[in-house]
């Protein structure tokens, strides 16, 4: 927004508006005191909740006047402007910030520092409560604007979240070789009709055409540059605890944050059980080996992870969590319509028809120990997902596994291991 330094001087003489704020900054005591961080929070977060807009940092917001900043004194004010984001805004913001000079009414080229700020997937709150742009100024939204607002960002998960624009990101951030896999052999369409028909793209309000949710990802090579949560946080430990009492030694085996495209999220994170559970041996006729978890089951409760759970919640990304006796996989999110972790069984639903959708076009992955199954797909809209680590991981723990929904805010499904009555592979 506000391209080119012509462009930008252009809109500094025309005035403040629905998309531009100027903020003169002060120094005393080799702090900043103007502006404040509330004021600073407060217009960034209602840019955020509206559509997007630029602060520019050394500019009157009377006069229109470039004052600029001293130049050993930028980075100062970027800290700042980082600062203000990470801790006076919920959920935080990511702005792009940059250091350019334009000239004084004397002609002097002085240093100003400007803020852009996307418009978000999510509702913002500052220290001035949910605020949004009206004209050149920021208000607080009425009950029923705030209520509309969180439709729209589908927080309140009325209009689907994998279908909505990631505004931030452009359509060059979906590579090729990633989306072209969807392409079937009678689809002769270009790259923007692809796309849009897989829903992975659709037009903002300027007619541009920018990733969706689902696009980013299915089709990024790191979705956490827009959706900074959207990995498998994977941790193996020693014993049953996440740390023992009394231990010197390291209590994780092994630890890896896994991200990518889902089904490549699905693929490493069955890759690290595989690589961290241990093999039983006994002796049936002749020495039998048994893996600790049933990979069958695994594979299953990672696809229903990365595929249901709520993207929109920010802060929270799954969990999977590897000890002697059990493996616990927390996905973000309630349960969806009137299903309870007892009826999981019996009823499905999806949250994320497009991410669903697109799951169910990827081969499942090859060559991973102990994985049998007759499906092609990550996906096969049979419903039969739940039945299978239910089922699967009794025949080999001989206990149930469970789910459990914490705070109403996320599942927990535990597995337990299998029981070592024989020698230890």
């Amino acid at each position: 927004m506000f391209d080119g330094r012509g462009q930008l001087l252009e809109a500094i003489r025309l005035g403040e508006t629905t998309f531009l704020e100027f903020k003169e900054v002060r120094f005393a005591g080799g702090k900043v005191r103007g502006p404040e961080r509330r004021d600073l929070a407060d217009e960034m977060a209602a840019f955020a909740n509206g559509r997007g807009g630029v602060c520019v940092l050394g500019v009157n917001d009377k006069s229109r006047e470039i004052v600029g900043i001293p130049e050993d004194r930028i980075q100062q004010v970027v800290a700042l402007v980082r600062e203000v984001c990470t801790d006076s805004i919920e959920p935080p913001l990511a702005p792009v910030i940059d250091t350019l000079r334009l000239p004084s009414d004397t002609g002097e080229e002085l240093p100003v520092v400007k803020v852009e700020i996307e418009r978000s997937l999510f509702v913002h709150r500052s220290p001035g409560g949910h605020l949004h742009r009206v004209g050149d100024s920021k208000r607080a939204m009425s009950q029923d604007y705030l209520a509309r607002l969180f439709q729209q960002r589908s927080q309140t998960r009325i209009i689907r979240f994998d279908e909505q624009i990631v505004h931030q990101a452009r359509l060059d951030a979906l590579f090729p070789g990633l989306w072209e896999r969807f392409r079937t052999a009678r689809t002769g369409d270009d790259r923007d009709a692809l796309l849009s028909k897989l829903h992975m793209a659709r037009r903002d309000e300027s007619g541009v055409l920018r990733p969706t949710v689902a696009g980013v990802l299915m089709a990024s090579r790191d979705p956490r540059e827009w959706l900074p949560n959207a990995f498998v946080q994977a941790v193996a430990y020693r014993g049953k605890r996440v740390r023992p009492r009394g231990w010197d030694t390291p209590y994780q085996m092994d630890a890896s944050d896994i991200s990518g495209p889902l089904d490549h999220q699905v693929e490493q994170s069955c890759r690290f059980v595989a690589r961290n559970m241990k093999v039983r041996g006994f002796k049936e006729l002749g020495r039998v080996d048994r893996p600790q978890f049933d990979m069958t089951a695994v594979f299953e409760a990672l696809v229903n992870a990365v595929a249901h759970r709520d993207y929109s919640i920010h802060g929270s990304k799954i969990r999977l969590r590897l000890f002697d006796d059990r493996l616990e996989i927390s996905s973000p999110g309630s349960i969806m319509n009137s299903m309870t972790a007892d009826n999981l069984v019996h009823l499905q639903a999806s949250r994320n028809d497009v991410v669903t959708s697109l799951l169910a076009k990827c081969p499942v992955p090859a060559n991973i120990p102990w994985l049998e199954t007759d499906r092609e797909t990550l996906m096969d809209r049979r419903g039969e997902g739940v039945r299978i680590i239910l089922e699967n991981s009794l025949q080999l723990s001989g206990r149930d596994p469970e789910y459990r929904l914490i705070d109403d805010a996320e599942l927990l499904l535990t597995i337990h291991a299998a029981r070592a009555n024989s020698d230890d592979g």
